[in-house]
């Protein structure tokens, strides 16, 4: 899959400061006791926190599952389909401190009760040049049957939530379909369209990652006591 190149803005004007301190861990999680700023962070390729918080839900036509479509004046990966909340940990903040970022993406708040724990994904990614990115991301699912025009996306940190009805994207993910029908949110306009993605929309990687979150969502749905990404 190739990468897209599109247009940067300010990073700090999509809550990016580049100085802003990330903790630095090793790469079991384990805080080295030094803190980094956002860009050298990712210049360096040091071990940090972040958080993904999946948004599914099911209404009249079935489960769903949201994706965030990122801002283009992202630093890492703009224009792509990504987890619907995602965030870095700051220096010294807890999983209630870092939850902020469901409010200033999406518009809408949630507490970590209402939130399901599904394990931590180890990522490394050095396919954009000069950003090596590497992330502990802990998951959490947490089940919203909402109305897509419910979410206010904060733009133009985001460009749009998009819908995805849960089984035509598990055949997709799992490559049994070159394309998936959505439904997008435009964070720009309001406006709700229906669209076709493709492989080229999400964020490309080797672990099958939006697979098996989807797969995790359907255990929770069918009452599996154990689920995990």
């Amino acid at each position: 899959m190739h990468v897209l190149a599109f247009a940067m803005t300010s990073e700090d004007d999509l809550n990016q400061p580049p100085d802003e301190l990330f903790d630095v861990l090793t790469s079991e999680g384990v805080p080295t006791g030094r803190t980094k700023a956002r860009a050298r962070i990712h210049r360096d390729g040091d071990w940090h926190r972040a958080v993904h918080v999946w948004v599914y839900g099911v209404r009249d036509a079935g489960a769903f599952l949201l994706f965030q479509r990122r801002g283009m004046g992202k630093d890492t990966w703009p224009g792509k389909l990504d987890a619907t909340v995602g965030g870095h940990f700051a220096a010294g903040e807890k999983v209630p401190d870092v939850l902020r970022e469901v409010k200033e993406e999406i518009g809408v708040s949630v507490c970590e009760q209402d939130l399901r724990f599904a394990g931590v994904r180890v990522r490394s990614s050095e396919l954009e040049p000069g950003i090596i990115d590497r992330e502990l991301q802990d998951i959490y699912l947490w089940q919203r049957n909402a109305a897509l025009p419910t979410y206010v996306p904060n733009f133009p940190e985001l460009e749009a939530i998009v819908a995805v009805d849960l089984d035509p994207f598990l055949s997709f993910s799992a490559g049994e379909a070159e394309q998936v029908g959505g439904i997008e949110l435009s964070a720009r306009t309001r406006e709700v369209a229906e669209v076709i993605l493709t492989e080229q929309d999400f964020l490309p990687g080797i672990d099958r990652y939006y697979f098996r979150v989807g797969l995790a969502v359907r255990s929770v749905l069918r009452g599996d006591q154990h689920v995990s990404v």
